[in-house]
């Protein structure tokens, strides 16, 4: 419910059609989530590569810049990872409904999170992308180096670890980053999403 002392001005402002048409798009929020080495940075930076080749306009919400700015107030207990969330699809949202397509690479850890996100974004517009590889996988590639701090104990709610990812139930696409190579998983991201989001002939 909107509180009394706010008045949007979405019904004065562009609308969403007029814009998507100007961009020569269909807008879409790709959910790409997974555990924390699964590639979903990898997949979503070429994923903006490819559709900017493509002639299409996108924007990235990563985890961890969004992280580093807009969310830096908050920590990594469930009710923080729940805002994260919230904020991010707050964000995508804006960004959709202005035409634009919109990746976002989070780790997404619960089941209720996902829901909330879609809630928020809305079910036409959120797709949802399951970069899926195990636990013992992404620790082997430890990219960044955080398995390695959380087995020395130096981080705390460590998803896989001490905090639980759930498995999706139904999401829109799975990439199976543990078999495939970033280039393979790319293309599958492509090729199941160019219907929805180019422009109807």
């Amino acid at each position: 419910m909107i509180p009394a002392e706010l008045y949007p001005t979405t019904d004065v402002l562009m609308s969403r059609s007029a814009k998507e048409e100007r961009l020569g798009q269909r807008a879409k929020v790709f959910w790409l989530y997974g555990l924390s080495g699964s590639g979903k940075t990898t997949l979503a930076a070429a994923f903006e590569r490819r559709l900017h080749e493509e002639g299409l306009f996108s924007v990235v919400l990563d985890g961890d810049n969004v992280r580093s700015g807009l969310n830096k107030d908050l920590g990594f207990s469930d009710e923080d990872r729940s805002e994260n969330i919230r904020r991010i699809a707050e964000a995508a949202k804006l960004f959709v409904e202005n035409g634009v397509l919109t990746i976002v690479s989070f780790i997404t850890p619960r089941e209720r999170f996902r829901r909330m996100a879609r809630e928020i974004v809305g079910e036409n517009d959120f797709l949802e992308v399951y970069a899926k590889a195990s636990y013992e996988t992404c620790e082997k590639r430890d990219v960044k180096g955080l398995y390695a701090k959380a087995n020395a104990g130096k981080i705390r709610d460590f998803t896989g670890q001490q905090s639980n990812f759930e498995e999706p139930s139904a999401p829109w696409l799975v990439l199976d980053t543990e078999v495939s190579t970033p280039e393979e998983s790319l293309e599958q991201l492509w090729e199941s999403s160019q219907k929805l989001v180019l422009p109807s002939a």
